[in-house]
């Protein structure tokens, strides 16, 4: 890469983690935190851990294509505002319906797409698979500082802490813009790898591959949300670990979920068994759910949230590929798209849905709800005419 390359990547990686690390943060609190609030109820907890993910889905591909016309930097400063503004809302919100849509205000800041874009108008094509690598890392690394770190802050100062501080994490975002991020020497131009395209919409949606892939990474992010309704009250209840201490356990299970994930990658790559270290993070997920849902100690449930990320990051590192290998010739950015926008209407879905059965049916029914969709998800793949996992060892083989 170039010394502007490497400007361009760094600044746009940062600026994407900050963003990322104030959305994941309320993850592991939220369930708690609200439930102190006059008119806290599960299903309306779900809804704003969730309501983020419907404006998100919404919104974010035609932000993308407003930047086509207006360019990134005023779409990306627009929607880091928007995202601040949120954060403030919330923040200051006396009630669980001003962290609805304190939420919701966050996600309509959709700015994911646009970013990307400028990633790739910003590199050269022999650097730019390199350069989304680097930021898809950000993501990653975002994920799980934001575990450890939420519970700290809201331990000192409650929830409201957390979303203040994720305000200056968007404040700080819009300044990486304003006077880090190089200026773009063109206009925008619309990348293969970036940037839905309407003729294309269709073409896409009917892609069965494409499709199983979508709705597996729906799938995962509802699972997810789900999971984060239910594991912080378990923590408490089952390992006696108070919420200003849950970090103590999220962050060794994050970092041996680490270790745990090498075995599957190496296999995966080096051996030629994409096809079952898929299977095998799908059936980590379903293991790990129930398991949570019955232990009895400690030692269980830490195992079964060792099993469930290991089986997450796997997943989560791997369905992006996979939609970029399987794609049609000029409709990656396309896939993409439909693909980010699944992702985030599972996520919406997992929390809104998912406080919704908690409340009229019971956690343990949510983990079970978890437990089916996983399920279909691991015949569909499993059971795919032409089967999407023997074209995943083509694909790797190529």
């Amino acid at each position: 890469m170039t010394a502007l390359e490497r400007r361009s990547v760094g600044s746009l990686a940062l600026l994407y983690s900050f963003r990322m690390l104030g959305l994941f943060m309320v993850l592991p609190l939220l369930s708690l935190y609200a439930a102190d609030l006059p008119d806290a109820t599960p299903s309306l907890i779900g809804l704003a851990l969730g309501a983020y993910g419907l404006t998100q889905a919404i919104l974010q591909i035609p932000l993308g294509w407003l930047s086509d016309q207006i360019g990134r930097k005023p779409v990306i400063v627009g929607g880091l505002l928007l995202f601040l503004l949120g954060s403030v809302l919330a923040a200051t919100a006396d009630s669980l319906w001003g962290i609805v849509m304190g939420r919701a205000l966050q996600g309509a800041g959709a700015i994911a797409a646009t970013v990307m874009a400028l990633v790739a108008d910003l590199t050269s094509a022999e650097q730019r698979t390199k350069a989304m690598a680097v930021v898809g890392m950000s993501i990653g690394m975002s994920f799980a500082v934001a575990l450890v770190l939420g519970p700290v802050i809201a331990s000192a100062g409650g929830l409201a802490a957390v979303f203040w501080v994720t305000a200056l994490l968007a404040a700080g975002g819009i300044a990486i813009v304003l006077f880090l991020v190089p200026k773009p020497t063109t206009a925008p131009v619309l990348h293969g790898e970036v940037g839905a395209r309407p003729s294309l919409f269709g073409t896409a949606l009917r892609d069965p591959a494409l499709l199983r892939l979508n709705f597996g990474v729906f799938s995962l992010h509802f699972i997810l949300m789900a999971f984060f309704l239910v594991v912080p009250a378990t923590l408490e209840q089952v390992a006696g670990v108070d919420r200003a201490h849950h970090w103590q356990v999220y962050l060794p299970v994050l970092l041996l979920s680490i270790l745990g994930m090498l075995p599957l990658l190496r296999t995966a790559e080096r051996g030629g068994r994409p096809r079952e270290m898929f299977l095998c993070g799908v059936g980590l997920l379903l293991v790990s759910l129930p398991l949570v849902g019955v232990a009895w100690r400690p030692f269980a449930l830490y195992l079964a949230l060792w099993l469930f990320f290991v089986g997450f990051n796997y997943l989560e590192a791997t369905l992006p590929s996979l939609v970029s290998k399987t794609v049609f010739a000029g409709g990656k950015g396309t896939a993409l798209g439909i693909y980010s926008t699944c992702q985030f209407f599972g996520a919406f879905a997992g929390g809104a849905g998912g406080g919704w059965v908690i409340q009229h049916l019971g956690a343990f029914y949510l983990l079970g709800l978890c437990v089916a969709l996983g399920g279909l998800w691991f015949l569909v793949m499993l059971g795919a005419g032409g089967s999407q996992l023997q074209d995943l060892e083509q694909i790797t083989e190529a």
